[in-house]
């Protein structure tokens, strides 16, 4: 009697409801439980306090300069990803390689080894620092190292969301639209952008979430100078090394919901663009 083969990918129920009871189970210690406990403590003292905490002077420019800082640093990586991932997706040249290395390399360095690095580039005894101190110009411990430091450690995330998405779709529709007499930037916007926007979105969403939660590099370059160069991280810092839990807890929320926001829109962004896949699978 010829025994039935076991397909690969099932498995006994037994089996299922132990691993999806794994599954769920670290889910609730390391992402659903922590993102309770913030809200518990800011909401320890009431909403009067919760709210006295947000609209604090220095949580309010914490929250504008984190506002600046990701403003700036988005649409410059929104710029460089676009161009990156055009260049490796659609032609072949010298020193691709290289420049897929150069995008991977915030993902492989530490954001505090980055910082580190920019204080000893623009730093005042730094390698750039006396040229910057003669024309009166400031870097580190100002707005213009967080806007760096920031495109830095965020500057892979639109690349890396469009460089496959390019090569998978090809060059066919662009070659056929050049054919018909388009030009480099009508081929852009209308062939290749309607193509790459939900990946687009995708990226700029994670670029975006990552710019206004970034610690460890802003950390470096910030000086940590209160109401001038703290950013809603380092200010949460601050108030918690000074023991108003309340406070640091109620200003952590809000990078909190920045997380729940970002996997909302994750989420619909990802039913769009397989909804926009299935139409066209059945043109």
């Amino acid at each position: 009697m010829a025994v039935k083969p076991r397909s690969p990918i099932s498995e006994a129920p037994w089996v299922q409801a132990v691993l999806m009871a794994t599954g769920l189970g670290f889910m609730a210690i390391l992402v659903l439980l922590p993102m309770v406990s913030v809200f518990v403590e800011a909401f320890r003292q009431g909403l009067k306090a919760y709210l006295n905490a947000l609209a604090d002077p220095q949580a309010l420019y914490a929250v504008r300069l984190t506002l600046l800082v990701a403003a700036i640093a988005v649409p410059m990586n929104v710029v460089f990803g676009l161009a990156a991932s055009w260049c490796i997706a659609k032609f072949d040249f010298a020193g691709k390689r290289l420049l897929i290395t150069f995008i991977d390399l915030p993902f492989s360095v530490s954001p505090v080894i980055s910082g580190i690095i920019y204080v000893l580039l623009f730093g005042l005894n730094g390698l750039l620092g006396p040229w910057l101190q003669e024309h009166n110009m400031r870097i580190v411990f100002a707005v213009p190292g967080l806007v760096i430091a920031t495109i830095f450690v965020t500057f892979p995330f639109v690349a890396r969301e469009l460089i496959p998405l390019m090569e998978e779709q090809g060059t066919e529709e662009e070659e056929a639209a050049i054919m018909l007499g388009a030009g480099g930037w009508r081929t852009f916007f209308s062939v290749t952008l309607p193509n790459i926007k939900w990946g687009l979105f995708y990226g700029v969403l994670l670029c975006n979430a990552r710019a206004m939660g970034e610690f460890g590099a802003v950390s470096v370059v910030s000086g940590h100078i209160r109401g001038q160069t703290t950013t809603i991280p380092l200010h949460v810092e601050i108030l918690y090394n000074e023991y108003n839990f309340v406070a640091a807890f109620a200003v952590a929320s809000l990078l909190t919901i920045l997380a729940l926001v970002t996997l909302l829109l994750k989420s619909l962004i990802e039913l769009k663009f397989a909804a926009e896949i299935r139409a066209k699978n059945k043109e």
